[in-house]
């Protein structure tokens, strides 16, 4: 499903991404784990077109979309839910779902409302809160909402970035199950976390990054019981 091929990034004169390249099979949930400044959020964000590659290819179905603004890449199926959530705080639970769908809205209206629906069903905390300023929601319900804003648009593919962060472990849980509900429906996902123990229990693939390269892949079993991944992200040493 998608393809991406020695890709480059630059923020002004700092390379964020140095020849990334990796591939995510249609219904997949792949994470990608690594330290803050690691490049994860500009990975997601170069598939999402929030930034354009100095270098590469991105193959979505086989056709090249590097480059391609926002807007054309949520058109051919690829949503984010980025980090902090970046809910519209005065907008209400239902407006905020709403622009997630916001280039299909006119054209099919019944087919949006059904999936507002889908989406609370999804998530049934969020239900009974549809007129609540979403600012008001607690951080999980949020969270939530960013995720049902980002499946309002229909993604084949769904880029979720820290979407554990300052979260409480109960919630975590919830919403990880939830993806892993999702990923039956054939949504594909790429999971970026820093709670690798969370992204590795739902993932089937795990991507290890540092200093914009991808320095390790494999299963996320093959992961989880790789030594230099314990030590660095799960606080475990090797015993002498």
């Amino acid at each position: 499903m998608l393809e991406v091929k020695n890709l480059d990034v630059y923020h002004g004169w700092v390379q964020a991404l140095r020849g990334v390249s990796f591939n995510v099979s249609k219904g997949e949930i792949v994470a990608i784990i690594g330290a803050n400044g690691a490049g994860k959020s500009t990975l997601l964000g170069a598939l999402a077109g929030l930034y354009r590659p100095q270098k590469g290819e991105i193959l979505l179905k086989g056709k090249p979309v590097a480059g391609k603004p926002p807007e054309y890449m949520v058109r051919q199926g690829v949503s984010l839910a980025p980090e902090r959530r970046e809910i519209f705080n005065t907008l209400t639970v239902l407006d905020n779902l709403l622009l997630g769908a916001y280039h299909r809205y006119r054209a099919g209206k019944k087919e949006v409302i059904m999936d507002i629906e889908k989406t609370l069903e999804l998530f049934p905390a969020l239900k009974g809160r549809e007129d609540h300023p979403a600012g008001t929601l607690s951080g999980g319900l949020q969270q939530m909402l960013a995720i049902g804003r980002g499946l309002m648009a229909r993604p084949g593919l769904l880029l979720l970035d820290e979407p554990s962060t300052g979260l409480a472990p109960l919630v975590v849980r919830e919403i990880m199950s939830t993806l892993a509900n999702l990923k039956k429906t054939g949504v594909t996902i790429i999971l970026v976390e820093q709670n690798t123990v969370a992204a590795l229990k739902v993932a089937g693939r795990a991507l290890v990054m540092e200093r914009g390269q991808i320095v390790l892949s494999g299963s996320a079993k093959e992961i989880m019981g790789n030594p230099g991944v314990q030590q660095a992200y799960l606080g475990r040493t090797r015993m002498a």
